[in-house]
């Protein structure tokens, strides 16, 4: 498969050619009312095989994981004219690689379905068969099937996961609330079925042909328990189903034979353990009939029902239900409600609770119905949880906030509608191709040879920012959907939405790379700033769990502008930062295991934390050294990581007389007292471990045999520490300023760029001479020239109209255009 077209989300970047052989390339797309409802972002087409043994799967199946994975379903056709059912696995940011998988399937593949974590994957054919597909050390490019089960004969019609208890709700009308809690709310709801301490049990459930449920359940072991039940006592013929999930875990099944005249039946699911054995118990709830088969001018126009959909797998009280015929489509939506039973005046009088309390019953009413549409091939329902409620649909409708509140409708005319997923109202369009005009002759249109080409199969992404879609060619189109559906915002309001739904991301782990797909390069710096706002204003114990999801975050967004690109350098360090320092952590353990409150990294870390020594030993006199012992071979094992560490602190103080610009690598570790607190506790670990072993120590080249590195490190990076956390706590301190000033002035063995400067006499340390080579840099000046004479100074007036350089005193300054660090009003810095 080759590289798509990026059509018209060029601000991601051009895309590098193709590797497996395809071609790719954008379809003329045409887009009805406000320019960006929904345009094509690439399109994906197998040229690998040729088309006498490539077919699309029939049926086709397709499912979008919360990773921004894609799966999707091929058969190939041998010599021999036998099939092979194939999966293949598509990342959405690199669609041009692609994993297929034999699936060992004999039967055509009916049903895909990714987890709740996006990691594992189910497939169900026509011979009942159920495979667990799972990634291999965690790679999206190998996959592995060891656990499934089978139904042998019976064709899988509906599967689903069983439901972990997992529900954050989105409320629209607080996002501009600043406590994510009050954003995402934590919904009510239990699990299909729980292990012992109220654990979630893991297992599938699936539906048959024959009116059969069967689920099965993954023991902690790795055993797997099935069972298998009817659906009612008298089974019948099931050839369309859906499963939903109720909040008291229970399970919902709705099955329809595929008559529009026959009900749409509607069963209760409970499964329990019994006895190390599953046990599955079913009740029978209302059923309804569509309301198009009542009506005598369309009783007979619609005699199929070809689609039946939950609106969501968590909302069992809202099914999507649509009819057709050869040429059209009706859709309508029902709502299961609680209504008073009306009670006879006899049967009050006889009870007086029956007068008092009205009994209430369940019952099936249509919130809306479409007009006879084109037929309808393929429908994809929103997985973003948005909140419903009165006052949260007002506040979408007023700030056009719509991902969540459309679901997609696809015609055989190869058009896309986006309706309300209530009122159904069509609220974007799009045509795969451009729509002629009424007015040209017929005669110069060309004639069709055969059906349009049209998606077969779709999904929305989980913000409901994309659709993907595979047409009857077998053919993957991915088309990017406007959070405002094309209405004009301000751009404050649109930077809001999209804030909005990264933070939902960060909360829930999600990927967000359907999000990127509408951030403009100069929404970029906003974004950055507003989510590092965001997520500073919460708790420490939610910043921590957020640490590292912020950081790949920013990360993705700096790569879309030119901009801020030479950050990402900084942010994916940062999180190796943190793996390195979770990792070496870790691996300490407690003297006596009864004793501590914390662990030994907690201690170390409130101890680097409380102790501003410059002296690394004086440092580890306050710590349990026996906490650090480890076995021999593991020291020299983790030698490779320690010298990572020790020459990332290196480069970061050779760096500062450069800091004045941010385009170098490192420029933002120079500021984040956070990281440079882990890089002092690391330093401290890693002292104690040298003298465990010597030979799992950093390797330098000094000029002085009796220099000792590791202490000197720690020395001139406790003293940048210290300067940052001042800034952090809003004290009036430059931190490059103060931290040469104080202790930079080095000595000749120093590793730095010995560069000779001006400094006024009072600020020179009692431990450098005004005649030893420095290497200063100040206040967002370079120095360049010249050994320490007197110098005039003065107070900082603010920036320079213009960049000059001033001789003064026999010194020469160069202002540095780029000044990210400005000093403090009264900090004394050169006239110049």
């Amino acid at each position: 498969m080759a590289a798509p077209d990026p059509g018209r989300w060029g601000e991601c970047g051009p895309r590098q050619p193709g590797r497996l052989g395809a071609r790719g390339g954008q379809e003329p797309g045409a887009v009805l009312g406000a320019v960006g409802m929904m345009d094509l972002a690439y399109v994906c087409e197998w040229e690998r095989w040729t088309k006498s043994t490539y077919c699309p799967s029939l049926p086709l199946a397709c499912a979008w994981s919360c990773r921004n994975l894609i799966a999707f379903t091929t058969d190939l056709r041998n010599d021999d004219q036998d099939l092979t059912r194939m999966i293949h696995i598509l990342d959405t940011e690199h669609p041009w690689e692609v994993h297929s998988i034999s699936s060992g399937h004999s039967e055509a593949i009916t049903c895909l379905e990714w987890d709740q974590s996006g990691s594992r994957l189910l497939s169900a054919d026509a011979d009942g068969q159920i495979k667990c597909w799972s990634m291999a050390d965690h790679l999206a490019n190998s996959w592995e099937s060891s656990v499934g089960s089978q139904v042998e004969g019976d064709p899988i019609v509906a599967l689903s996961w069983l439901h972990n208890g997992v529900k954050l709700a989105l409320h629209v009308e607080k996002s501009g609330a600043s406590s994510f809690g009050e954003k995402f709310s934590r919904v009510k709801f239990s699990p299909s079925l729980t292990l012992f301490g109220g654990k979630p049990m893991e297992g599938w459930i699936a539906v048959t042909v024959s009116g059969l449920v069967t689920v099965s359940l993954l023991k902690p072991s790795g055993q797997v328990l099935t069972s298998t039940e009817s659906l009612c006592r008298l089974r019948g013929r099931v050839a369309l189903a859906d499963i939903a999930f109720t909040g008291g875990g229970n399970i919902v099944v709705a099955a329809a034979d595929g008559s529009s005249a026959s009900p749409v039946k509607f069963y209760k699911v409970c499964v329990s353990v019994v006895s190390e054995k599953c046990r599955i118990d079913t009740e029978i709830l209302p059923s309804l009939f569509m309301r198009c088969t009542t009506d005598p001018n369309r009783k007979d126009r619609f005699p199929a029902i070809t689609h039946l959909k939950f609106l969501a797998r968590d909302m069992s009280e809202q099914v999507l239900l649509c009819a057709s015929s050869q040429t059209s489509s009706l859709v309508e939506c029902w709502s299961l409600r609680k209504e008073g039973l009306p009670v006879n005046n006899i049967f009050q009088q006889i009870s007086p609770v029956v007068g008092d309390k009205q009994p209430m019953i369940l019952k099936w009413r249509i919130l809306s119905a479409t007009n006879d549409l084109d037929r309808v091939s393929a429908v994809a329902l929103p997985k973003l949880p948005i909140s419903l409620t009165n006052t949260d649909l007002k506040v979408a409708s007023d700030t056009q906030f719509y991902p969540g509140l459309g679901l997609a409708l696809a015609f055989q005319d190869g058009s896309v509608h986006m309706v309300h997923r209530l009122s159904l109202q069509t609220m974007a369009v799009f045509y795969s191709s451009t729509p002629r005009s009424l007015d040209e002759p017929a005669l110069k249109r060309p004639r069709t040879t055969g059906p349009a080409v049209h998606f077969k199969a779709m999904q929305l992404s989980w913000t409901s920012l994309a659709l993907v879609g595979i047409d009857n060619h077998g053919k993957l189109s991915m088309l990017r959907i406007s959070p405002s559906l094309g209405h004009p915002l301000e751009p404050k309001l649109a930077l809001q939405h999209l804030l909005f739904l990264l933070e939902y991301c960060m909360v829930t782990g999600y990927d967000w790379w359907d999000i990127l797909l509408h951030v403009q390069p100069s929404m970029v710096q906003s974004l950055v700033e507003r989510l590092h706002e965001e997520y500073t204003r919460q708790k420490p114990a939610l910043q921590q769990v957020l640490s590292t999801r912020i950081l790949a975050m920013k990360a993705s967004l700096c790569k879309l502008s030119p901009c801020t690109v030479a950050r990402v350098c900084d942010y994916h360090t940062k999180l190796f930062l943190m793996a390195i320092t979770s990792t070496l952590k870790s691996l300490l353990r407690p003297h006596f295991l009864n004793t501590p409150d914390k662990s030994p990294g907690d201690r170390l870390a409130e101890i680097c934390a409380k102790i501003t020594d410059v002296d690394i030993d004086k440092v580890m006199i306050n710590l349990k050294t026996e906490e650090f012992v480890l076995d021999m071979n593991t020291l020299q094992a983790l030698q490779q990581l320690l010298q990572w560490v020790g020459d990332f602190v290196l480069y970061l103080l050779v760096s500062l007389p450069n800091q004045g610009s941010p385009l170098r690598p490192g420029h933002s570790f120079l500021r984040d007292g956070t990281s440079l607190g882990m890089l002092r506790e690391l330093m401290v670990v890693i002292r104690i471990w040298g003298l465990l072993k010597p030979s799992c120590l950093p390797v330098y080249t000094a000029t002085s045999d009796t220099q000792d590195s590791m202490s000197l490190l720690f020395r001139l990076l406790t003293k940048l520490w210290i300067c940052c956390e001042a800034v952090m706590r809003a004290q009036p301190v430059n931190p490059m300023r103060a931290w040469w000033m104080s202790a930079a002035c080095c000595p000749a063995s120093c590793w730095c760029p010995a560069w000779t400067g001006c400094l006024p006499a009072t600020a020179w340390s009692a431990a450098c001479s005004p005649n030893s080579p420095c290497a200063c840099a100040l206040a967002g000046l370079q120095l360049c020239r010249a050994t320490p004479p007197p110098c005039s100074w003065m107070a900082w007036p603010g920036p320079p109209a213009s960049p000059r350089s001033t001789t003064s005193g026999g010194c020469t300054w160069v202002p540095t255009q780029l000044r990210s660090v400005k000093p403090a009003p009264g900090v004394a810095v050169s006239p110049c």
